[in-house]
């Protein structure tokens, strides 16, 4: 149970400045306006030089925050450093949260635990300050006005205003969390709404590194997956400025960190650069850090790492809480997201194998039936008066039907192979080169087989085949007036040949080149 707070004074003096100061602390919704307004009022009810409003780190039982009153623009910066409350009388007050009372600080054992280039002080008062039952702060008042010491009536003073501080704070810190859960909240809607829209799998993780840095207030949001060797590596990272050599930093097998996170479990580190499980060369320049698994059913996708600079404030309980409900909503996110990527290719690997089937039973065999009625034609008709000049014209709709054939054959095959993966036969790797050239050129070049070439023709040679075409590609490629290519790829058992002919310039003026590659089987 909260204990009831000490009946105010019955000075009237006294009592329209308590009123007045407990109408200040409890006029702001914002916790840090909150507490600037509480050590203020404490400093000016006792007619303290100085106040100090310690926020204590129950887990660590440290102070994490530090609000003064009374100080100079000057003061404030020759003072070195912040205290950390874990010695002397501010440590007293973390370790024993009791009222406490000083005539001659200077006198006391405990004198010890301020920061260097602080003012000088004797008189001394310090109170804690509680949210329900747990001890969020301690209140410091020093130097009391005249050079007195502080009184029992201070102390009376500044106990019933440190009841009512922690009624506001606790109302400050419910307004903040909210407001904290709440952009929470909207930055995993945000990044899962991204997510499903269909982003490569990069940007995917750079959008849940940067949205995380935003919303943790991080340095630096970064995002690691497991290597083959055991690690995990930073494959996104996203910081105010450059990340420099971020990307591609691992963590080596065997690490301690690695071992908890594999396990599932989140990393918290007070201070990366000091930590000994910290083993990266970047550590260095980073501070407080949240080592959160992105998992979901059990299967780990990766780390979201917000490791904020050195010196900046320590993560609490509320931001870990947000942070690791952020990350399981991002892993369900990237494997939703996966899977859509997923059934959206396969939908399209059937309407290409569906079009192939359609381009093979039905244009196909229609092509190959009409080029057997035109052979056999032809060849009836050579007997005939005029036998040569029909003869002639059969056998070029032959052979016109015979390169469509081999045309739309090429077309099915292409149809056949997954659009992002490096094919895996010798055809596929020729469809990829013209392809490939089809962008700076401006327009498809035509390929036409002969022969199984899959089949007969070995690796070696088809690594030389595909050097000596990327030749010809890039020469037609920087010729002029270049409108069409014909590729031929002609393969028997003892010998494959490349021909590749253009319709540009040379420098001679003339219309056409060919080049011509061969090599034995």
């Amino acid at each position: 149970m909260t204990p009831e707070p000490p009946d105010p004074p019955d000075e009237p003096s006294s009592l329209p400045v308590l009123l007045e100061a407990v109408l200040n602390v409890g006029s702001e919704l914002e916790l840090r306006t909150t507490l600037q307004h509480i050590v203020e009022s404490a400093a000016e009810l006792c007619a303290a030089r100085y106040g100090a409003l310690g926020v204590v780190d129950p887990e660590r039982a440290r102070l994490t925050r530090l609000f003064t009153a009374g100080m100079s623009e000057a003061e404030r910066a020759a003072v070195a450093r912040m205290p950390d409350g874990r010695t002397g009388v501010l440590g007293a007050l973390v370790d024993d949260p009791r009222p406490l009372l000083l005539d001659d600080l200077t006198k006391d054992p405990r004198s010890v635990g301020f920061p260097a280039g602080h003012p000088p002080m004797r008189s001394f008062l310090g109170v804690p300050i509680r949210v329900h039952t747990e001890v969020f702060g301690n209140l410091y008042l020093t130097e009391k006005a005249g050079g007195g010491p502080f009184t029992e009536e201070d102390l009376a003073l500044v106990r019933v205003l440190a009841s009512q501080a922690g009624i506001a704070i606790g109302n400050a810190r419910l307004y903040e969390t909210a407001r904290r859960r709440e952009r929470w909240i909207e930055g995993a809607a945000a990044v899962t709404t991204t997510l499903l829209a269909g982003r490569p799998a990069a940007d995917a993780l750079m959008c849940v590194a940067e949205r995380a840095r935003l919303l943790a207030d991080a340095a630096a949001g970064v995002v690691l997956q497991p290597t083959p060797e055991g690690g995990m590596e930073i494959v996104a990272a996203s910081t105010q400025g450059d990340p420099g050599d971020l990307v591609g930093t691992a963590i080596a097998p065997g690490s301690a960190v690695l071992e908890q996170l594999l396990g599932g479990e989140p990393v918290f580190i007070e201070d990366s650069a000091t930590d000994p499980r910290m083993t990266t060369h970047v550590r260095e320049r980073f501070g407080p850090s949240m080592m959160l698994p992105l998992q979901s059913g059990g299967q780990l996708i990766g780390t979201l790492a917000l490791p904020r600079a050195r010196g900046g404030p320590a993560y609490d309980a509320v931001d870990r809480l947000l942070a690791s409900q952020f990350a399981s909503q991002a892993a369900l996110a990237l494997v939703l997201a996966d899977a859509q990527h997923d059934r959206e290719r396969l939908a399209v690997y059937e309407d290409r194998d569906r079009i192939a089937r359609d381009l093979h039973d039905l244009v196909v065999q229609r092509l190959f039936a009409t080029e057997m009625m035109l052979e056999s034609t032809r060849r009836r008709s050579s007997n005939a008066p005029s036998g040569d000049t029909v003869g002639e014209e059969l056998s070029r709709a032959v052979d016109e039907l015979d390169s469509t054939i081999q045309e739309v054959r090429t077309a099915i095959f292409a149809l056949q192979q997954p659009p992002s993966d490096a094919p895996a036969t010798f055809r596929g790797r020729v469809l990829r080169e013209t392809g490939g050239a089809a962008v700076p050129l401006g327009f498809q070049p035509s390929v036409h087989f002969t022969g199984a070439v899959d089949a007969l023709v070995p690796d070696p040679v088809a690594g030389d085949l595909l050097s000596a075409l990327r030749g010809a590609l890039a020469a037609a490629h920087r010729r002029s007036g270049v409108t069409s290519i014909e590729v031929r790829v002609d393969a028997t058992r003892s010998r494959v040949r490349l021909t590749v002919t253009d319709d540009g310039r040379t420098e001679a003026g003339a219309r056409g080149t060919t080049l011509r590659w061969e090599s034995a089987l």
